[in-house]
């Protein structure tokens, strides 16, 4: 987040960084640390996500002043959900075409039964995959990909992916146009 825009010799709470200087969210893996119980979220909780969803970089004294609490507690309890693992980082949306990524699409996966750990790492590290979910249906896996082209599409599916011992079948629905619906502040029963 964003410093609070306070006067330097006045104290206050420690800042929280920035987004931007905050590391990545780690990768669930068998190395990750266990998280506490989840704990009910109120609504001034639910207030200070809606905010942060919609503008990660908010600075406290603003989350503060939109949910009518003091800066202290917006900062304790942006803390206990950072903690809680109900926020797990924070991040830029970013519009993959302009970014140089003009291919994108959903690649659905048959996988072999109880592999979907060993899967799950070698989709992670592939170049320009962005989601991957475990799904029912008539397919085992959801893979979201953003590439430079069709031509590294190709490539990734056809050599990459394929070429896992665990993958049975790929099927490949390309993205023609994409909307992101994240959080906004015009509905405000998300997260009700």
């Amino acid at each position: 987040m964003a410093g609070t825009g306070e006067d330097p010799g006045r104290p206050g709470p420690p800042a929280v960084p920035s987004p931007a200087a905050a590391p990545p969210p780690a990768a669930p893996g068998p190395e990750a640390v266990a998280l506490p119980p989840a704990r009910p979220l109120d609504a001034i909780d639910r207030d200070i996500l809606r905010i942060l969803q919609t503008d990660g970089r908010a600075s406290i004294r603003s989350v503060a002043e939109r949910v009518h609490v003091s800066r202290a507690n917006a900062y304790a309890r942006i803390n206990r959900l950072v903690e809680d693992g109900v926020i797990r980082g924070f991040g830029a949306r970013v519009d993959h075409e302009r970014a140089g990524q003009g291919a994108s699409a959903y690649i659905t996966l048959k996988i072999v039964q109880n592999s979907w750990r060993t899967v799950r790492e070698q989709l992670q590290a592939l170049p320009g995959a962005t989601h991957i979910a475990l799904v029912s249906g008539d397919f085992d896996v959801l893979l979201l990909v953003h590439t430079p082209d069709n031509r590294a599409l190709r490539e990734l599916v056809l050599t990459r992916i394929q070429s896992i011992p665990e993958v049975l079948s790929t099927r490949t629905l390309l993205v023609f146009e994409e909307t992101d619906l994240g959080p906004r502040p015009d509905h405000p029963a998300e997260l009700a």
